[in-house]
């Protein structure tokens, strides 16, 4: 979330962020200066009828003192239309703060002044590549085929049982996802962060918090609040049908209610990624600067909609809906964002060293960034029989965008005023993709697949043939 004191005071800067990303319209911007304008003059005539109203009290009570009480009366009349008047303006000035609110929170990030602008993915900096590119003496097979001939995964039965995009794990498939998980939190925990297992559920506080929402509500899934009454009758109904508790509904619903309400505690997000969960785990918290940095990384399933995707886009491992993935997250001092920001996308990159694969570093245009970063850099993988390039990590500085709409702070000294701190977050790495180019850039003349050295301890195999 932007600072007011930004949109007040530089507003062509923020309608350039709007233009540059291709997120909203200006117009919210001058909206939102109106909506601000109507606030404070609210705020003002609030602030001037509480102070009438405040000496018309001081004068009834000498009024009273001296015994002229018909005076005293004729002024409680007016008092009592000053009571209404100022029922009225904070009224005007609470619904002001709500659309003020609600308008600030669909302004995106401000870009880093080094982002290039562009309008998508063909204007983002190829910034370098990595590693060669493995060349065959055969036709390379995409992973999807030598996933099904080595019975890895299983996509078609994944699909039977929930849908499109959720994928069964299969022996040695199922291991490597296993060693994956492994191999990542270990570098990263080598790398001075502090591992860490969130909640794989967080509730809209928390998705406001990092800006999935309200800007992408469309790729979560969300699990809605069920009726209370229609929860009642089927607890109810069952337990009575069972004959396991006294024929006596009222009883039933008294003793059941509580336990329902603890259930009910509103709607829930299966998280698209650990930097909801664990970003908020230091929300409406005051740091002291002996704090900072904190670097904390974690494993946790994720699940997105991913809607609007077709094609190769979405053969095999390429774009699922549920997908394993490391996460790494970092709140720091404002004066070291950036330079965490590289430290960062080293450790994202020495995972992929260290597997041998190659690939490339973007920097994001503003067009293809997200609403709520500042700068980011993707890592693309080669993908060798399908012959491109597939996205592992993207690596963001939110600078103190996240901060504000959670609240995390920190006190510079011990009595002075708390401040933003900055927030980062990479992907460290995403599994479905890393699969992808293990199988197909590691294959053999033979159908088998060689495993990179660094693996070896934590699959227990080289190969998998």
């Amino acid at each position: 979330m932007l600072d007011l004191d930004t949109v007040r005071n530089t507003p062509r800067r923020v309608k350039e962020a709007i233009r540059a990303k291709g997120t909203g319209s200006p117009v919210l911007v001058d909206t939102l200066l109106e909506v601000d304008e109507k606030r404070r003059a609210a705020i003002t005539e609030l602030q001037e009828t509480q102070s009438r109203q405040n000496d018309l009290s001081q004068q009834i009570g000498a009024l009273k003192r001296e015994g002229k009480d018909a005076e005293a009366e004729a002024m409680i009349e007016k008092t009592s239309q000053l009571k209404e008047e100022i029922k009225r303006l904070k009224e005007e000035v609470w619904e002001a703060e709500a659309e003020q609110e609600e308008l600030v929170l669909k302004l995106p990030n401000i870009p880093h002044p080094s982002v290039p602008v562009g309008e998508d993915e063909d204007d983002n900096d190829v910034a370098e590549t990595f590693g060669e590119r493995p060349s065959f003496d055969f036709d390379p097979a995409p992973h999807w085929e030598l996933a099904d001939r080595h019975g890895l995964v299983d996509l078609e039965r994944g699909a039977k049982v929930t849908g499109s995009g959720f994928p069964f794990y299969l022996g040695k498939g199922a291991r490597l996802q296993r060693a994956l998980l492994n191999f990542f939190l270990d570098r990263a925990r080598e790398r001075g962060y502090t591992e860490m297992q969130a909640p794989l559920f967080v509730n809209p506080e928390s998705a406001e918090g990092t800006g999935q929402l309200p800007d992408k509500e469309g790729l979560m899934y969300k699990i809605k609040e069920p009726n209370l009454k229609n929860v009642e009758d089927w607890v109810t109904n069952r337990l009575m049908h069972r004959g396991e508790i006294p024929d006596d509904e009222d009883e039933v619903r008294r003793d059941i209610r509580p336990m329902i309400n603890d259930l009910m505690e509103g709607d829930f997000y299966p998280i698209p990624t650990a930097e909801v969960p664990v970003t908020n785990f230091h929300r409406d918290e005051i740091l002291s600067a002996d704090d900072l940095p904190l670097q904390y990384c974690t494993y946790s399933p994720c699940w997105r909609r991913e809607a609007g995707s077709y094609g190769a886009d979405v053969r095999g491992l390429n774009r699922v809906h549920q997908f394993d993935k490391v996460e790494l997250v970092r709140i720091v001092h404002p004066d070291e964002s950036y330079r965490a920001l590289d430290e960062l996308l080293a450790d994202a990159e020495s995972a992929l060293d260290a597997l041998e694969l190659p690939y490339r570093r973007l920097l994001m245009c503003t067009g293809d960034m997200g609403f709520t970063q500042a700068k980011v850099y993707d890592l693309e993988v080669w993908s060798a029989a399908q012959e491109r390039w597939l996205e592992v990590s993207s690596v963001s500085n939110f600078e103190a965008f996240q901060a504000r709409r959670m609240q995390i702070r920190y006190r510079p000294e011990p009595e002075a005023k708390p401040e933003l701190v900055h927030t980062l977050n990479g992907s460290g790495l995403a599994f479905p993709r890393i699969v992808a180019a293990l199988l197909e850039n590691n294959q053999q003349p033979d159908g088998s697949i060689e495993l990179p050295e660094a693996l070896h301890p934590y699959t227990g195999f080289a190969r998998i043939e």
